[in-house]
């Protein structure tokens, strides 16, 4: 991992087309904009692991209802 150290106003570039500007820092907080292509997805770490997580339920949830489909279309109740 690089370690770099920025004050507010400073940048860096990464690539050719990503630059990030440290925009104000209080505190602990640092707020830092990024200026990138549109096709970039840039997404919180924490949000892209709740998102991670989400779809890992859905799949779950689908590949069981998918199961619970296939034991209903083979079942052939008994003729009383």
């Amino acid at each position: 991992m690089l370690v770099l150290s920025r004050r507010k106003g400073e940048s860096i570039i990464i690539g050719e087309n990503i630059e990030i500007t440290v925009v104000d820092i209080q505190g602990d907080v640092i707020r830092l904009g990024i200026d990138a292509p549109r096709e970039v997805s840039i997404y919180r770490k924490e949000l892209l692991e709740e998102i991670k997580q989400a779809n890992q339920e859905a799949t779950i949830t689908a590949t069981n209802l998918g199961n619970k489909l296939t034991i209903l279309k083979s079942y052939k109740p008994e003729n009383n």
